[in-house]
């Protein structure tokens, strides 16, 4: 395939940009709670998975241990999430949602939904329709490029 030429990349670059800024992702919270976006994206992650363990919401996130076993530390200690133990083995610990956390979640979804809505509603159901494809399929080569970079990064001995 052709490189993209460097106008097309400039432009999806500040449009990503300004994306990120009006979703709310350069506040110290997001989505209307007092949730930074780590902790918003697990339990929104948790909500749409099911229980998963900071080892799992790692991977997801994308985000280092030390960085999961704090902000899973905070949303256990603020009634968000609990811990459960594996029926097959003891030393797994999957997280789950409490009642606290399904009403977040219920909120975070509706909060969501209405962004987009709003965003949408000028906008043809085509141009809503290529929205869709066209962050499902930049969604995906950002995934494949970082997956790429991945494999041809050393493995540690």
């Amino acid at each position: 395939m052709p490189d993209p030429d460097l106008t097309l990349v400039d432009d999806i670059r500040a449009a990503a940009r300004l994306m990120v800024r009006e979703l709310g992702f350069m506040e110290a919270t997001l989505a209307a709670t007092d949730l930074p976006p780590s902790a918003v994206h697990t339990i929104l992650e948790i909500g749409l998975r099911g229980p998963l363990t900071a080892m799992q919401l790692g991977t997801i996130l994308h985000l280092e241990k030390s960085s999961i076993s704090r902000m899973v530390r905070k949303l256990i200690d603020s009634g968000e999430l609990q811990e459960t133990i594996d029926a097959g083995d003891a030393r797994i610990k999957p997280l789950c949602l409490t009642t606290k956390g399904r009403k977040t979640l219920a909120a975070l979804h509706a909060f969501g939904r209405q962004q987009v809505r709003g965003a949408l509603s000028s906008l043809s159901k085509a141009e809503q329709r290529t929205v869709r494809e066209g962050l499902l399929l930049y969604a995906r080569g950002l995934e494949a490029w970082r997956a790429a970079e991945q494999d041809m990064q050393p493995s540690e001995p």
